[in-house]
């Protein structure tokens, strides 16, 4: 087992060292430059809304749980999952590794000052002059140097040497707020002599003398008055022309100098106290380092002139700095080294732990990357790995465009630390309980900002970084047998919101209803042989309510029918995703129909409103299951629900295009509810083209009146259906009222007619008799006033 030997200090001077690196010495100055005062205050500000939100999310995460080696790849695996925590994890690798080419590169600049003297000293042939122009020359060797002292020496002299860094880095930044150029000390002899002339002409003028108007006479004026000129009018020059960059270019230039400040997560598995360093640290080298860039651009801004700044050829900070011909390079190559130094620290162990995860898909590639050395299992087969890339990109060149890709792959870092502390504050899941906590809103405002300023910054390279992330997704998905990933968190978020959304609906159920929504509750123990019931439900539960379908299981609960009832529950999901349906399903083991049907009338309502209609089934060819229903009928009119009984045939639904609904005066009170559930039903794409035609059976006193009112009722919109779909029939005393719909409605593929309680207690059975010769007929009876608006 590892010693965790490191404090606070590592952490915090391994993220200022990074944030006070090679971008501050080489390209702040251009920013300044190319965007003014204001602008890289606004860089600073936008760049700080990225980095404090991560810097708070990782606190957050860090004491939530015991963070080991890997850093931000460890908190961001054990969040999302292995699949997800390995994508980001591959990103920031890649971002680390290419980090160490980049400060090498920005090291080699250091070195500009000396060379230009030795060349311009030294007689030197045209080749050795071309090679040791190059940046390459110095830039590998130093690699390596870097390297070997890394893979032979350890973690230990990385936190040793950021002392002598930090404190070198200390001096130079003293160096440069201590220093002064020409161009400020004539800004402020520009300032003093317009404070003293316009002080010389305001004491003259209250001595009574008249001061003149022009500039001559001014001038005549004062030498008359002894007043002494400290300096001449300057002599106009033409103001150099800058090259046209947008904001969020030089912003993707100067980003990387922000990204330090998790540096230090890296020496996650090297620490005593993960859980105190990563938070105190990281926060205060981000804060520290926003402060020191806001001095920072003020001190550039007043030194230099813009075009003196935006030069990157020029090491302007040297220009400004008190003996800075020396002090600031060696604080760029300190700060340059130490950034590196971090990086290659940080970046084989990101891989070491990934390979540790078996995340990629030859076990022997895992097994080797992973491998240590030593007793602290230093990175060593990972360092290569790191050496090689950096290298590459070393060779490249381009040190603005390495800067512009290293930000994409920060920036998809950040943005999902970020987006995992903004998730978590709404899944509320108990095992999430860190000792410091960020505020939702705060990782919210971050994990948008990561990713909106991506496509600001450049769109192509940002693009291209989620296109890469998308490929490295799907491949280890594939590749892996781990799938877990960030649906367990995005689960607990979806709970809490359903959870408060029940409550909100159920206090909102104080309130007066003014429409009607089904909120259906079905109940069968027949769903494999007999499915109009799970059809009927989930077509009705498509657009405008919410259905709840329990299988009925007979028997005494028990181990194994509790394990049978999961098992048929997980079928029944199964139906539901391969017919898209949109309800909820459960099981009920019960050991009779009567207590069955009394723990489904008392569910509660899953969609935060109570169940309002309770739909159960039978088949017409044998009346299997119509004793159940008969049987227990006062049972479930105890509890006034809505009713709807769906007597199958064996031919089914039909073509789904004609629905018929039978009214009659009878069973008027459940008209409204009838009228209802056929248009819902037409809410579903399977029956979107369905004519619905409405049947109503009068006696002739009362026919013309009867009639009247439906169309009365169309022209004010209560119908949903065409006057033309409206048949008004007259019944004779002694006709059949089910011939007549035999008659009329043979080929219909549902009916829809009601029912009366009265019916039921005198009738029994032969209530549902005489519609062997139809399709599916939907039996309704309404218990509560259902109105159409």
């Amino acid at each position: 087992m590892n010693k965790q030997k490191f404090g606070t200090a590592p952490v915090f001077f391994t993220a200022i060292s990074t944030i006070l690196g090679a971008i501050m010495f080489l390209r702040f100055g251009f920013a300044v430059g190319m965007t003014g005062l204001l602008g890289t205050f606004a860089i600073i500000l936008i760049g700080h809304a990225v980095t404090i939100p991560t810097a708070m999310a990782i606190a957050e995460i860090a004491t939530n749980q015991k963070v080991e080696g890997g850093g931000e790849y460890y908190i961001i695996s054990r969040s999302f999952g292995l699949v997800i925590g390995s994508t980001i994890g591959i990103a920031l690798y890649l971002s680390q590794a290419i980090s160490v080419a980049f400060y090498i590169m920005a090291f080699t600049e250091a070195f500009n000052p000396l060379r230009t003297w030795f060349l311009e000293s030294y007689p030197v042939l045209p080749w050795a002059r071309t090679l040791l122009e190059q940046p390459q020359t110095i830039g590998i060797p130093a690699l390596l140097l870097l390297t070997a002292l890394i893979l032979t020496k350890g973690a230990d002299l990385g936190v040793k040497v950021l002392y002598t860094v930090v404190a070198i880095l200390a001096v130079a930044l003293v160096s440069f707020f201590l220093g002064t150029t020409e161009y400020a000390e004539a800004n402020e002899i520009d300032f003093f002599n317009k404070y003293t002339v316009d002080a010389n002409l305001e004491g003259l003028a209250s001595s009574g003398d008249a001061a003149p108007a022009t500039a001559p006479d001014t001038l005549k004026f004062l030498q008359s008055n002894e007043v002494v000129m400290t300096a001449s009018e300057p002599v106009e020059e033409p103001t150099p022309v800058l090259p046209v960059i947008s904001f969020f270019t030089v912003f993707a230039i100067i980003f990387p100098a922000f990204t330090g400040m998790t540096a230090g997560v890296g020496l996650s598995g090297d620490l005593r106290d993960p859980g105190r360093s990563i938070p105190l640290g990281t926060l205060a080298a981000t804060i520290g380092g926003m402060v020191v860039y806001f001095f920072m651009a003020w001190k550039l801004s007043v030194s230099a002139p813009p075009e003196a700044l935006a030069d990157t050829s020029r090491l302007v900070m040297a220009e400004i700095a008190w003996q800075g011909w020396w002090i600031i390079p060696l604080g760029l190559a300190a700060a340059t080294i130490s950034s590196a130094l971090g990086s290659i620290l940080v970046a084989p162990r990101t891989l070491q732990a990934i390979a540790a995860d078996n995340i990629f898909p030859v076990p022997g590639v895992n097994r080797w990357i992973a491998r240590g050395k030593g007793e602290q299992n230093e990175p060593y087969n990972a360092s290569l790995i790191t050496v090689l890339l950096a290298a590459f990109f070393i060779l490249l060149g381009a040190l603005d465009s390495v800067a512009e890709i290293i930000s994409m792959f920060f920036m998809v870092t950040y943005g999902s630390l970020c987006l995992i502390s903004f998730l978590n504050h709404f899944a509320a899941d108990p095992s999430y309980r860190p000792t410091f906590r960020s505020k939702w809103y705060v990782s919210a405002f971050g994990a948008l900002a990561c990713f909106g300023l991506m496509f600001f910054m450049n769109s192509t390279y940002a693009a291209l970084a989620l296109v890469f992330i998308g490929l490295i997704y799907v491949y280890i998905s594939y590749s892996n047998p781990d799938k877990r990933s960030m649906a367990l968190i995005f689960q607990g978020v979806i709970f809490q919101f359903s959870r408060r959304l029940q409550i909100f609906l159920q206090k909102a159920d104080k309130v007066e209803k003014t429409t009607w929504r089904p909120s259906i509750i079905a109940a069968s123990d027949s769903t494999f042989t007999r499915l109009g019931a799970f059809d009927l439900l989930r077509w009705l539960s498509e657009k405008y309510g919410f259905g709840t379908y329990i299988h009925t299981i007979n028997g005494y609960l028990s181990h194994d029918t509790s394990e049978n009832a999961a098992i048929i529950k997980e079928r029944i999901i199964r139906m539901t995703e391969a017919t898209d349906s949109r309800i909820y399903v459960d099981t009920i083991v019960s050991p009779s129909y009567t207590s069955a049907i009394a723990q489904i009338v008392q569910f509660p309502g899953i969609a935060g409103t109570e169940n309002n209609l309770l739909l159960l089934e039978y088949s017409k060819f044998n009346n299997e299951g119509l004793d159940d229903i008969i049987d227990n009928y006062s049972l479930i009119r105890s509890v006034d629900f809505n009713m709807g009984i769906l007597a199958l045939s064996e031919r089914g639904f039909g073509l789904k295009r004609n629905i018929h609904i039978w009214i009659t005066k009878a069973h008027y009170e459940s008209a409204n509810l009838m009228i209802l559930l056929a248009y819902v039903l037409t809410g579903h794409p399977d029956w979107q083209d369905a004519e619905i035609k409405l049947f109503a059976v009068y006696e002739e006193s009362v026919l013309e009146e009867e009639q009247q009112n439906l169309y009365e009722r169309i022209e004010s919109g209560q119908l949903p259906i065409s006057r033309n779909n409206i048949e008004v029939l007259c019944r004779s005393e002694d006709a059949d009222f089910r011939s007549v719909m035999v008659r009329k409605s043979y080929e219909a593929d549902l009916i829809l007619t009601g029912f009366r309680n009265e019916q039921i207690k005198r009738m029994g059975n032969k209530t549902f008799d005489g519609y062997e010769e139809v399709g599916n007929v939907l039996f309704v009876s309404a218990a509560e006033e259902v109105k159409i608006r």
